[in-house]
């Protein structure tokens, strides 16, 4: 590792670098398609990765995997050495590791839904608020029970739960509509049929994983293959903030260093904020603003200049642009921005000279000693001492198996958390309600003997006492007399007693 503090990008009027005590103020590298942004970042990464510090970046167009390979100097490569002046020029490797949120070209990324959130997944979901409430309420719920929420199933059971409970949790949580947890499952099933689906679970990434270094104290760039990931844009552009925002929440202050600890580069950078609402856009400004003073440095690339917010595009310090084209009004207006943005050089012309740039020739500024910017400088770009193109499927599984996480998160684990617990609950309830109603039946059953049983039990005779024993069965006449005597309370009844009676008694 060289004792530099700067990395060379490229020589104009002259030699230009980014000093690496200011890398953590952010950057951003832009221009059209085909004008050699990829390039820049290659020889970004690969400096950085020299002075020690780790990259993070995402390899969208699928030709960032040459940096694990060394380059294989043709005459453009060796006549841009001779012309700019390159004469430690050494064709060499980059120390690199895959990822790939699903698996395929790189170690797995995962994390866990709890991690993610409700806000960010609701971004990625495109909810409208009321399902964004209705979603935090499951989120509270799941923390209330103790249940985890790790993968997609995790949700979707914790979701029916609270959609079949909805009346007793109306109370605590406020209503909840069936229509609303209908609409999110069915955002889930579009998010699975994505590929979605293996992004959430374990075992999760460790973020200290990409602050690596290695034997030789040079950094590792930590590639991400996206370009099957932007055919899934939001996902892709939530990943990136997601992981923008764990970074925030888990590294230390450390203020200014000497270098950055990990410097960040958002590749298509117009994806995070397309279509993006205020409050998530005032998320990434917030993370941007307060990152630096945790030791990471972001870059942004992308085309123009004005997909990045005013609030965030004030936040970057170096400023490599690369050739704009002026064909649409909106072109036109790109230009100017981006020519007012430099500290004037007297002896250019900024927005005249950005039209007018070649491929691999950029209009560059960066910040020097005390932070000030330097003057805009029309600068041809170094090349890169890595391979420019794709490594090849055989070199990048030869890289994946010699990495230091080969293994770690290759298979998934499917530890109990809210599906399984529910799932218990469920069968615990229907084996309850099995038991009760087989006893139900069984005590319907032992009645139903039991009335058979009395139904045919023999009838045993009243009998009064004996002859000898004094006691008789009453006539019907003595049992009738006795009946009217004790029914007459009345003078008239008393009356009508005697007439009966003497006339039974005048007939004997």
């Amino acid at each position: 590792m060289t004792e530099t503090t700067s990395i060379f990008l490229g020589k104009g009027a002259e030699a230009q670098s980014l000093n690496l005590r200011y890398a953590n103020r952010h950057g951003l590298i832009a221009g059209a398609t085909g004008t050699g942004k990829t390039i820049t970042l290659q020889i970004l990464a690969e400096g950085l990765a020299d002075q020690g510090v780790p990259v993070f970046l995402a390899d969208v167009k699928g030709d960032l995997s040459g940096i694990s390979q060394a380059a294989q100097p043709n005459d453009n490569i060796l006549g841009r050495v001779e012309k700019i002046g390159l004469a430690d020029y050494v064709p060499r490797a980059v120390p690199t590791i895959f990822w790939d949120l699903y698996g395929e070209r790189g170690h797995p990324i995962r994390t866990t839904v709890s991690e993610m959130g409700p806000l960010l997944l609701s971004r990625l979901l495109e909810l409208n608020d009321t399902q964004e409430g209705v979603l935090s309420i499951v989120f509270e719920l799941a923390d209330d029970e103790g249940m985890l929420l790790l993968d997609l199933k995790d949700l979707r059971a914790l979701l029916a739960h609270v959609a079949e409970n909805a009346k007793a949790l109306k109370t605590e949580y406020g209503n909840v509509s069936a229509a609303s947890v209908g609409a999110i499952q069915r955002r889930l099933l579009t998010l699975e049929q994505q590929g979605g689906e293996a992004f959430f679970g374990e075992p999760a990434l460790d973020l200290f994983d990409f602050l690596r270094v290695d034997r030789e104290g040079r950094g590792f760039v930590n590639v991400l293959a996206a370009d099957k990931l932007m055919l899934s844009p939001k996902l892709y552009a939530t990943f990136l903030l997601w992981l923008l925002s764990e970074l925030f929440e888990e590294l230390p202050e450390v203020g200014d260093q000497d270098r950055p600890r990990l410097v960040f580069v958002f590749d298509e950078a117009h994806l995070l904020f397309d279509d993006a609402p205020k409050a998530l856009i005032d998320k990434v400004e917030q993370v941007v603003r307060l990152i630096r003073s945790k030791g990471v440095g972001i870059f942004f690339v992308t085309q123009n200049p004005l997909d990045i917010p005013e609030e965030i595009l004030g936040q970057l310090g170096s400023r490599v642009q690369h050739a704009l084209r002026a064909f649409t009004p909106r072109d036109r207006k790109a230009v100017k921005a981006a020519a007012e943005t430099f500290r004037q050089n007297p002896d250019l012309d900024t927005e005249e000279v950005i039209t007018q740039l070649g491929v691999g020739e950029a209009l560059v500024s960066t910040l020097r000693e005390g932070g000030v910017p330097s003057v805009v400088d029309r600068t041809l770009i170094r090349p890169p001492a890595s391979r420019i193109g794709p490594a090849s499927a055989t070199e990048r599984s030869a890289v994946i198996t010699g990495s230091p996480f080969a293994g770690r998160y290759d298979r998934p684990v499917d530890r109990e958390s809210a599906y399984e617990i529910l799932k218990k609950r469920g069968e615990a309830a229907a084996e309850a309600a099995v038991r009760a109603e087989a006893e139900a039946e069984q005590a319907a059953e032992e009645e139903r003997r039991a009335k058979e049983a009395r139904r045919y039990q023999p009838r045993t005779r009243s009998s009064g006492r004996s002859r000898s024993g004094g006691a008789r069965r009453q006539s019907a006449g003595e049992a009738f007399m006795k009946s009217v005597l004790r029914s007459v309370g009345s003078q008239v009844g008393r009356q009508i007693a005697r007439g009966i009676l003497g006339s039974i008694f005048r007939g004997r």
